[in-house]
């Protein structure tokens, strides 16, 4: 009740602010068998009666009573977030809001009570004299009629804040961000406070590389097959939030020793047809369009995205590499540059069933295509050892690609009338692979030097199986148990060939470089979890048992490693609310990481012919305890989030790089040892007027990292932050302009130092067409500096590096919305929320 009186509260003010101002074979079938029959067990155990005597969760003491209602406007649709009062002699008892479908419920005592109704620029509806006895009193459907002002005449008009900080979670509505107009998925990750993604495409969150990333709550092929570049395939306008997740419970998978990133995508919730259409231009090019449509009508909806677009994005780096032996000492520069690009369209839809009493289905499918054409250049310039050049070579790869990915999924949803009772199954089939076909050519200006003229082609088939079921069962006013088990079933098959061109048109295959893998991981979980409240005190304690069974095939060499192991990862939250909405929450959780997949492939890429990557299929999992204690505190204008948090990893995961006397150095990952995580984070909003809003993110963290390969020590002890800043400025009701501005310090690594880098990113948006329209000019990386730079320091070489993944980015788009004015909904100046206090609705 407590918080449905602060959400009313909150709903009136901005009410009156506004009127004032106008996703099987034997061994697997045997392992899903096992994990049915435990499902089924628990299923048993949570779905009993509730003892003898005890009253029905949820109810009042009593002879308590319920006022139920649907709230609609003059044409039928559903108004949600409406305020409901319920008065007494003109004094407040209780309220409530409507919800997405214009529902409402209040709980009260019998008596004789005033209903008020009000929403926006709708009249206010009031039912007097309502005698409320025990039971259920049904209103059935109240409409609401517009009033005499219509919303495009409120002066100021809000909109969801771009940042909402839970104590859970961190809510991120990038779909508000200027700077994201024209980007595609992994460039809006990197627009996140605390989240990094480097010119590889790796994101990190909190500097750990070992995060796990969900869209729309499920594994995705979306995520990366055989590289972490297929983020950069899906188009950023398709995605309307990202969710933080730093310090996950018993219910989210165990994957990600630094917490998860969930990717939520668009899909509107209202009845009618409404939808939006993008298009954008932009240099270098980046054109494309995008569809965003929802239709629903009473018990069905449906909803589809479609987005198309080419891009070409240049990119450059530079390498300085110094050798020194015993017999020889010589060194060598190497400047590259290279253009990626090519076609790429995303296809979703799908449809919700609501299929009565209490239950509702989702069907929805993903198709994602990408035609690339990628072409790189290397220059190598080779100096003796008094400095003097010796020689040049050139290397050219002209690369093409073709990337693809389909999906299906089946949600299905039961509540009950026990309010927040709840039963769900997911099952979803994830299937991509990706073509790469390379030609390759290298001459030097020695004459003793024969061109090497080489053919690449690596194919890959990724192949994914996801069930799941869920259950929550209230056993009091704030207690909750809940249960669940999920299976995830995964094959792949990976071909990697190199042929060497010999003469006539006579190609022979290097044994080298051939390989044929696959790659079989199914993973078996289940968890059980229990929470409650006791006055301000809350706590919610869980444990997840998983079971890997993981198989890499080397057909050529028919080699088989076979691991299966069974963890269990405890969770527990613990949080106390004070006054005036301010909370200070401790958890921890214990977390595993797995190696991904290409890190056991024996090699892959040969882009760089003196820079070799190896795999390395004897990788073993990290895993981590991770606790972190959080405080939010929040302002009518404004909130700041503060957290403590420390990580101690074992069996270390990171990559190495060696070096040959010939020149070639090899990059290769290994379980290093242990690392422990000490960090202070802070994120805040705060909007001193209308006019003005800022929200800002600091991260410092110390990393020691011990361990050893091979007999060599590798430590580091570093001191690092990263710091992200945003200001938004609204001229009136139809402009606004942005500037945000992201810097990474420098990090000490076990093997040298990666240097700093930052960016600067502004952008501004003009409403047009009545609020319907919008016209945005954005620019990223104004100041052309996001480069990777690195340093490396070994007995016998050392290395500096620069690598720029793509350079200044400028983007025109239009965005033009059909029935979804009303999306902009009225709210106050505050951008802080409250535990488990939604707004995602405005």
């Amino acid at each position: 009740m407590a918080q449905q009186l602060q959400y009313f509260k909150y709903l009136c003010i901005e009410f009156h602010m506004i009127r004032s101002i106008g996703y099987l074979s034997g061994a697997r079938l045997r392992h899903f068998l096992v994990f049915l029959v435990l499902l089924v067990l628990a299923a048993g155990q949570v779905s009993g009666q509730r003892p003898a005597g005890k009253r029905p969760p949820g109810k009042p003491q009593g002879p308590g009573a319920r006022i139920t209602g649907n709230v609609v406007a003059a044409d039928g649709s559903a108004i949600p977030f409406a305020s409901i009062a319920l008065c007494r002699d003109s004094v407040l008892v209780t309220g409530t809001a409507s919800d997405e479908e214009g529902m409402f419920s209040l709980r009260t005592r019998p008596g004789k009570f005033d209903l008020k109704i009000s929403f926006l620029t709708y009249r206010d509806t009031v039912l007097s004299g309502l005698l409320v006895k025990s039971g259920e009193l049904s209103l059935g459907t109240i409409t609401l009629r517009e009033g005499s002002t219509t919303l495009q005449e409120v002066m100021v008009k809000g909109e969801r804040a771009q940042m909402e900080l839970k104590l859970d979670k961190r809510v991120f509505n990038v779909s508000k961000d200027i700077s994201n107009i024209g980007a595609n998925a992994a460039e809006v990750l990197d627009n996140i406070p605390s989240v990094t993604v480097d010119v590889e495409g790796n994101v990190s969150l909190r500097g750990s590389e070992n995060v796990r990333i969900l869209i729309d709550g499920k594994p995705s092929g979306l995520t990366g097959i055989s590289s972490p570049d297929a983020l950069r395939q899906l188009q950023g306008d398709l995605v309307d939030k990202v969710e933080v997740i730093t310090n996950p419970s018993a219910r989210y998978e165990a994957e990600g020793e630094a917490g998860i990133i969930n990717i939520v995508l668009k899909k509107e919730k209202r009845k009618g047809l409404n939808g939006a259409l993008e298009l954008r231009a932009g240099y270098p090019a980046n054109y494309g369009a995008s569809l965003n449509f929802n239709a629903r009508k009473e018990w069905i909806n449906f909803f589809g995205n479609y987005g198309i677009g080419f891009r070409n994005r240049p990119g450059a780096g530079a390498t300085y590499m110094a050798f020194d032996y015993a017999d020889t000492s010589y060194s060598y520069e190497q400047e590259s540059a290279h253009v990626r690009g090519g076609l790429s369209q995303n296809v979703r839809a799908g449809m919700d069933i609501d299929l009565g009493r209490q239950s509702s289905v989702t069907l929805a499918g993903l198709y994602s295509f990408t035609d690339g054409q990628n072409n790189a250049e290397v220059v190598y310039l080779d100096f003796d050892e008094l400095n003097i050049q010796s020689g040049q070579v050139d290397r050219t790869e002209d690369e093409a690609e073709d990337d693809w990915r389909r999906e299906l999924s089946f949600n299905y949803r039961k509540t009950f009338k026990q309010e927040d009772r709840l039963f769900t199954v997911d099952a979803k089939w994830m299937g991509g692979g990706e073509t790469e076909l390379a030609d390759l050519r290298e001459v030097s200006t020695d004459p003793l030097f024969l061109p090497v003229i080489q053919q690449t082609s690596s194919t890959e088939d990724d192949k994914r199986w996801l069930f799941q079921t869920d259950y929550v069962h209230p056993f009091s006013k704030e207690g909750k148990f809940e249960a669940g088990g999920r299976a995830t079933l995964r094959t792949l098959d990976n071909d990697y060939l190199l042929q060497d061109y010999l003469n006539d048109s006579i190609w022979a295959v290097n044994a080298d470089f051939d390989n044929h893998l696959i790659y079989e991981e199914n993973i078996y979980a289940a968890y059980l979890m229990a929470g409650n409240k006791s006055g301000n005190f809350s706590y919610q304690l869980g444990v997840r048992a998983e079971y890997s069974d993981i198989t890499t095939t080397f057909l050529q060499t028919n080699d088989i490693n076979h691991r299966d192991y069974l963890n269990f990862f405890p969770s527990s939250h613990f949080s106390y609310e004070f006054k005036q909405e301010n909370f200070i929450q401790l958890s921890y959780s214990r977390r595993i990481s797995r190696p991904r997949h290409w890190w056991l492939f024996p090699f892959y890429g040969l882009k760089d012919s003196r820079n070799l990557h190896y795999g390395n299929p004897n990788l073993d999992p990290e895993y981590t305890h991770s606790f972190e204690t959080g405080y939010l505190k929040q302002w009518q204008n404004g909130s700041l989030l503060g957290s403590i948090y420390y990580r101690h990893t074992t069996d270390l995961m990171g990559r190495l790089l060696v070096s040959d006397s010939a020149g070639i150095t090899q990059n290769f990952p290994v379980n290093l040892g242990v690392e422990d995580n000490y960090g202070l984070e802070c994120a805040g909003s705060f909007e001193p007027n209308r006019q003005w809003s800022f929200n800002g993110s600091f991260n410092f963290f110390r990393a020691i990292e011990n361990g050893d390969y091979n007999g060599v020590t590798y430590t580091a002890d570093t001191y690092a932050w990263t710091s992200r800043v945003s200001a938004r400025w609204r001229i009136r009701r139809k402009f606004s302009c942005q500037s945000s501005f992201r810097y990474r310090s420098p990090r000490t690594s076990n093997q040298g130092r990666r240097l700093s880098m930052y960016n600067w990113d502004v952008g501004a948006a003009l409403d047009l067409f009545k609020g319907n329209g919008t016209l945005t000019l954005s620019a990223k990386d104004v100041l052309n500096t996001r480069k990777r730079r690195h340093v490396v320091i070994e007995d016998n070489f050392y290395s500096e590096s620069e690598f720029q993944w793509r350079s200044r980015q400028i983007t025109l788009s239009f965005n033009y919305r059909l029935n979804q004015q009303n999306r902009r909904k009225g709210r106050g100046r505050g951008q802080g929320f409250g535990e488990d206090f939604d707004m995602e609705g405005f």
